[in-house]
């Protein structure tokens, strides 16, 4: 990924929402307490704008364009993973070219979908390329945004997917009730401060017999045993908070059970991160040479070595001081490092999740 030079938003906040990103949490996160939690899920909007106005570069040069994770075959490549992973959603959610018959017209019109949290549009360039269906992309992050809509047209795809500015949590608002054909998420829904809010737009934004597909951050089933056990230190969730833009890590349970609350009928659901594969989803972030496929996953892997890590901070270090990137940027790459460990922990303890999968269908006689 070239670097190029970043554009300060023109709010003019940049600089300080990436600054006081770090500030919404205890520098000990053992003496985190319930005001700490409240008030990120007050701020949340400055939490996440905070943490990916200083991620976002850093995702996009040293992982890829879509930023989430993916379960690995043995023999297969981190961006065929990727792929992979998008399209299995797409498939379990039964997004297809048409929706129906278009305006005034015999020809079907594509399948009009909804990506809730689109990062800067990867999965969304990437499904609306697969199923041949119309994404609308919405974001919160204008940077996020307008690189979107960047890579988008040096794709071509502008009659397939466009991007809109908005909050998630007022969907509603931004595009009426009934717009939607389906919706997806893939790993953003876990930053809004609740799920019954953001899982509540959906349906209302869905027409009736639509399909919502979600991959979630969770903490799982087992966390619960263990936390009701008092076996478990809230350090470890307090870390993913920290090092991935989250205001609250909530359980999958809590998931589960906000969906069935705003009226959605479960069709399908399963953690992916439970299925017994080889090379596990946080190989990536282990520095393990050995489970790398192709050069680009090596230097993937190389990152996230003592000496990969060095050199990649040492290099923002250098940009941040020269302008290239927003002041306090190495703040949220050192949050990164957090990140890292925590995931794959809570991998290898099985008591965290990135990819629990929930395919839901709005009624055709929607509940109020």
């Amino acid at each position: 990924m070239a670097i190029e030079t970043r554009t300060i938003h023109a709010d003019g906040r940049e600089d300080e929402r990436v600054q006081n990103y770090t500030k919404f949490w205890q520098n000990d996160t053992s003496k985190e307490a319930q005001v700490d939690n409240d008030n990120r899920l007050q701020s949340y909007a400055d939490v996440v704008n905070g943490y990916y106005d200083g991620a976002t570069d850093l995702y996009e040069w040293c992982w890829s364009q879509n930023f989430h994770f993916s379960r690995f075959y043995k023999g297969e490549s981190f961006t065929a993973s990727q792929a992979r992973h998008e399209h299995y959603l797409a498939f379990k959610m039964g997004i297809k070219p048409s929706g129906g018959s278009g305006p005034g017209t015999l020809a079907p019109a594509r399948m009009k979908v909804l990506d809730v949290g689109c990062g800067v549009g990867g999965p969304a360039r990437e499904i609306a390329t697969f199923m041949d269906c119309e994404v609308v992309g919405l974001n919160n992050n204008e940077f996020q945004i307008g690189r979107a809509k960047k890579c988008t047209r040096k794709m071509g795809l502008e009659d397939k997917v466009t991007f809109v500015k908005g909050d998630f949590m007022k969907l509603v608002e931004q595009f009426g009730e009934n717009s939607f054909d389906a919706v997806y998420a893939i790993e953003a829904t876990v930053h809004a401060p609740t799920w019954e809010g953001v899982y509540g737009e959906i349906y209302k934004v869905l027409k009736p017999g639509g399909i919502f597909g979600v991959y979630e951050w969770c903490m799982t089933d087992a966390w619960n045993h263990l936390l009701d056990l008092g076996l478990t230190h809230v350090t470890s969730l307090h870390e993913i908070e920290l090092g991935n833009g989250i205001p609250e890590m909530r359980s999958l349970r809590l998931a589960r059970q906000a969906l069935k609350n705003v009226g959605f009928e479960i069709l399908h659901e399963e953690d992916l991160a439970e299925r017994p594969d080889e090379v596990k989803w946080y190989y990536p972030l282990e520095g393990d040479y050995t489970k790398a496929q192709t050069f680009r996953d090596y230097l993937l892997v190389f990152q996230t070595t003592w000496f990969g890590m060095l050199v990649m901070h040492s290099i923002v270090w250098v940009m941040e001081r020269v302008g290239m990137v927003p002041k306090g940027t190495m703040d949220v790459a050192q949050a990164l490092k957090v990140a890292l460990t925590s995931l794959v922990k809570g991998g290898q303890t099985k008591l965290f999740t990135p990819m629990y999968l929930v395919v839901s269908k709005k009624p055709l006689k929607a509940v109020s």
